[in-house]
């Protein structure tokens, strides 16, 4: 057997012990399987006296996370710390030009600096490995790295943020409010203390801006995609979309067109029939569509200790074995620049709900500032508030609000956005419309 791999590890949270004891429970089977055995021989965390499930006293201590990763004694660093920059950056930085390979589940250092870290990577001759970067103990990855390597990729989408995900399902289930979700997401742990990172989509992104890289060879352009996250979605809406067959969920999309690469982040409503429908609570799925493999789901936990930690280990064990492929499927020089597509040119179906106020000519303004767009409507529906009554004011207004829901034909985004812009300057809603993409899958 060859001589061990000696593991650092800077960071010893949720996943950081997760993957101690995983190593603990599985070294020798593991040792058997790339044979060698893999001893973590130096760790680094915010705090020595923090209670924890896995003992480290006999493991080599470090308070400064870019000692540990230049360190002499080790042979992989393991970057659990977060953050796109500050003390993971530099680590990372720190293991790489030490010619050192790094396995690291940060997915917003990657979003941001992956290409940088990749050409380091690839100068030095090492790996630099990301498995658990996205959507936890799914192998995705690998899978459009390696395994669908020798497919023309057309489209990637998923569900990629579990906190959204159990938001969501709760509200369609339970029939309860976004905020009374929210809270129990975070008493539950699901959900952090300030939970704008998920439920504003900036988790989404990140990791779909890696899987973007990977299913199409380009540089990684986190700052190049359209994010809308949850915080507007009402209990109304979820009622609205299970009424006209559809499920609400937080979508990653990135679609190859012939303008460039569409990348956005948004709910959409999904029909219940389909696969990814009925992907509820905190897990997360990733679907990929290829020129030969056809249509894939891969569904799994999206985080967690065990989870990701999973991730982690099979990165680990890679290395173990030799292997040392491009972080992005293909070398760093090669990484096309990122192409967008044109800005508006999406088309697609769309629900719209608007609050409108119930007055004469209200409805006809509307009717004429979405024709004056070119959208064409497959339906309306209007209902009426309990107690309301016509032509009745509320607090001054000539008519109380009556919710109305539009479905639109397939149009442009540039176009809806522009009537529901004309809608709002017109007066005639009480608040900004809700609009929500259909996706057809």
């Amino acid at each position: 057997m060859n001589r061990p791999l000696k593991l650092g590890i800077a960071g010893l949270g949720t996943v950081g012990t997760g993957l101690l004891q995983l190593l603990a429970e599985h070294g020798p089977r593991l040792a058997g399987n790339v044979g060698r055995t893999i001893e973590v021989v130096g760790v680094c965390a915010r705090s020595r006296s923090k209670p924890r499930s896995v003992a480290t006293e006999a493991i080599a201590w470090f308070d400064e996370a870019a000692r540990l990763a230049a360190d002499p004694a080790i042979d992989v660093f393991v970057e659990l710390i977060g953050g796109e920059d500050g003390a993971a950056k530099a680590a990372v930085e720190a293991a790489l030009k030490a010619g050192k390979p790094v396995v690291t589940a940060n997915k917003a250092l990657l979003a941001k600096h992956g290409a940088d870290l990749a050409t380091l990577a690839e100068q030095q001759g090492v790996a630099l490995q990301f498995e658990a970067a996205v959507a936890g103990g799914i192998p995705v990855i690998k899978t459009l790295r390696e395994a669908l390597a020798g497919n023309q990729l057309r489209r990637v989408y998923g569900i990629l943020n579990g906190t959204c995900n159990y938001i969501l399902t709760q509200m369609q289930e339970e029939h309860r409010a976004f905020a009374d979700v929210l809270a129990e997401a975070q008493q539950k742990g699901y959900a952090e203390a300030d939970p704008t990172f998920d439920i504003d989509g900036f988790d989404t992104a990140h990791k779909l801006a890696l899987l973007t890289s990977l299913a199409f060879g380009t540089r990684v352009a986190f700052d190049q995609i359209d994010i809308e996250g949850i915080r507007t979605i009402t209990q109304a809406d979820i009622e609205a979309a299970d009424d006209l067959g559809y499920r609400v969920k937080l979508l990653g999309v990135a679609l190859m067109t012939d303008s460039g690469i569409e990348q956005r982040v948004h709910p959409a409503m999904v029909p219940k029939h389909s696969a990814i429908a009925e992907v509820s609570g905190v897990t997360n799925c990733v679907a990929i569509d290829g020129d030969y493999c056809g249509n894939l789901l891969l569904a799994g936990a999206g985080a967690g200790a065990k989870a990701t930690a999973s991730a982690v280990a099979s990165d680990i064990l890679d290395i173990a074995r030799g292997d040392t492929p491009p972080p992005f499927g293909v070398p760093a020089g090669q990484l096309k620049a990122y192409r967008r597509a044109k800005l508006g040119q999406h088309q697609g179906a769309y629900y719209v709900r608007l609050s409108v106020f119930d007055r004469p000519g209200a409805m006809a303004s509307i009717a004429g500032r979405v024709g004056e767009r070119g959208v064409s409507l497959e339906s309306i529906v209007q209902k009426r508030p309990p107690g309301a009554q016509i032509g009745i004011a509320a607090r001054g207004r000539p008519g109380a609000p009556t919710p109305v829901v539009l479905i639109t034909h397939e149009t442009t985004e540039e176009a809806i956005r522009g009537a529901l812009s004309s809608i709002s300057e017109d007066g005639n809603v009480s608040e900004r419309p809700q609009m929500i993409r259909i996706e057809p899958l």
